[in-house]
């Protein structure tokens, strides 16, 4: 009998071959931006009345308690139950594109969007007159800008984000566009 033992018929692949999958991460992720949109939004329904504004930094940054039944900046206000299944299909989108993901960069930026579609979902679901026709609860105002919430903001930073990653090659299963996984420090990244 010989002690040394055999060799499998099929290696693993080494561990530097393929960025490992991100999903855990855009999980991770979205759900910190759905409970964070969630608590924040029933922390501002009961400590102010609609329309009530609280003062943080002179005119320019105060909270604002206001009811959307649009999109961002109120947009399309009476095609609400259009924007939930506008908010399905992408949280349906992400799910589909989840399967190749590699890269940290779109793992961050579509947990980003899905935490934010998710978060506004719920209060169109279940808020105020109805489901698929809920008004969003938005709170904080700056300046001139529309008044938003946690979702907002999370889906303006991912979709920005995903917008940097796409101009600069940067595809889901962590490699550039052209099909490389980079080298050095781009490989140790994975954006």
């Amino acid at each position: 009998m010989s002690s040394a033992a055999t060799e499998p018929d099929s290696a693993p692949e080494a561990p530097g071959d393929q960025p490992p999958k991100r999903i855990g991460m855009l999980v991770a992720i979205t759900a910190t931006i759905v409970v964070l949109d969630l608590v924040t939004k029933v922390v501002m329904v009961s400590w102010l009345q609609d329309g009530e504004r609280v003062p943080l930094v002179g005119d320019i940054v105060s909270f604002t308690l206001v009811r959307n039944p649009g999109a961002a900046f109120s947009l399309a206000t009476g095609l609400t139950w259009v924007l939930t299944l506008v908010a399905l299909a992408v949280v349906i989108g992400i799910a589909r594109f989840a399967r190749r993901l590699r890269s940290r960069g779109w793992a961050i930026a579509l947990g980003l969007v899905l935490g934010g579609a998710l978060g506004n979902l719920v209060d169109r679901f279940f808020r105020g007159p109805g489901p698929l026709q809920g008004h969003v609860v938005d709170f904080v105002s700056v300046g001139w800008f529309p008044v938003f919430n946690v979702a907002d903001s999370a889906i303006t930073v991912g979709g920005v984000t995903l917008v940097l990653l796409a101009l600069l090659g940067r595809d889901l299963d962590g490699t550039r566009a052209g099909g490389t996984h980079g080298s050095g420090d781009e490989a140790g990244e994975r954006a």
